[in-house]
């Protein structure tokens, strides 16, 4: 009879293919909480964020120091090849919501692990709302994400009165595409108070984090100016904002359409998938990107 091998550590090095980079060493960065990132928000410190799909691709972007890793539902787009998000269902959601979540305890990572709601998994009721975020969170996430405001402010605050962190998102809100006439900016003109109405209205219900997609970068500003205790992360926002997100294979390069005006290859000069996550950081961290004379409106 042999006896089963009970070591973890010997356990994981048989692992074939079991070559993921290591996390942040302990000490040089804590794990990522609410917490931690309104630490960060308070100092002026830019947040990181990239979208992850799988488990080595989010041990890579959390090695490299990103701090928020969204499991997003342009998955639809650039791993199933969808045309848009709305095909993406809760199933799938979870299924790489849970690979990301493995990615991350295989290497011992820090990154504070968003998931979105696709559509239709929150639209009806918030009970469908809360059922759709428990089966994220027992996927592996810590936050949910959804988008559009005005009545999905009651659904986020339900949501947070229950224990559940939530990342609102606003402007641009790729679910809602056909609705917006388009793939436009969002929050010109007359439509700019409403953005910001329901921006306030959603930091008061107890989103911690608001994503602005392509919105006026003056606009993105002043909204992360009012905002207290809301970080926003910017994508097509301009450089105002309290943190960057990018969906990972566009900053890659390796994405399957053109890349919208607010991408910026990082691989161009770096040569690997690691040095360009590191460059990312970087870039984002010191202000340098993005760049409102060539990503923002």
């Amino acid at each position: 009879m042999t006896t089963p091998n009970l070591n973890p550590s010997a356990s994981l090095s048989a692992i074939p293919y079991g070559t993921l980079p290591t996390a942040s060493a302990p000490a040089s960065r804590k794990p990522i909480s609410l917490p931690r990132l309104a630490e960060l928000h308070a100092r002026g410190e830019k947040i990181t964020m990239l979208t992850a799909y799988d488990a080595t691709f989010a041990a890579m972007a959390d090695s490299a120091g990103v701090e928020c890793l969204l499991v997003g539902d342009s998955l639809g787009m650039v791993c199933q090849g969808l045309n848009s998000t709305v095909g993406v269902t809760l199933e799938t959601m979870c299924y790489h919501t849970e690979s990301v979540s493995r990615g991350l305890r295989r290497v011992q990572g820090t990154a504070w692990l968003i998931g979105d709601l696709p559509f239709g998994t929150y639209q009806e009721s918030r009970e469908q709302a809360l059922r759709s975020a428990t089966a994220l969170l027992k996927a592996g996430a810590h936050m949910v994400k959804l988008e559009g405001g005005g009545w999905t402010t009651e659904v986020v605050r339900f949501l947070v009165e229950r224990g559940i962190p939530v990342c609102a998102h606003l402007g641009l809100t790729p679910q809602t595409v056909h609705a917006l006439g388009g793939y436009r900016v969002q929050g010109k003109g007359d439509s700019a108070a409403t953005l910001r109405q329901q921006a306030l209205a959603l930091e008061q219900a107890g989103a911690a984090m608001l994503v602005l997609e392509m919105v006026p970068a003056a606009l993105a500003t002043e909204l992360t100016q009012e905002l207290k205790h809301c970080a926003t992360i910017g994508i097509g926002a301009g450089n105002g904002t309290a943190g960057q997100v990018l969906v990972m294979h566009d900053m890659l390069g390796v994405n399957l359409g053109k890349n919208p005006k607010f991408v910026r290859n990082f691989m161009t000069d770096t040569g690997s998938v690691q040095a360009a996550m590191q460059a990312y950081v970087q870039a984002v961290k010191t202000g340098q990107f993005p760049d409102n004379t060539l990503h923002a409106w």
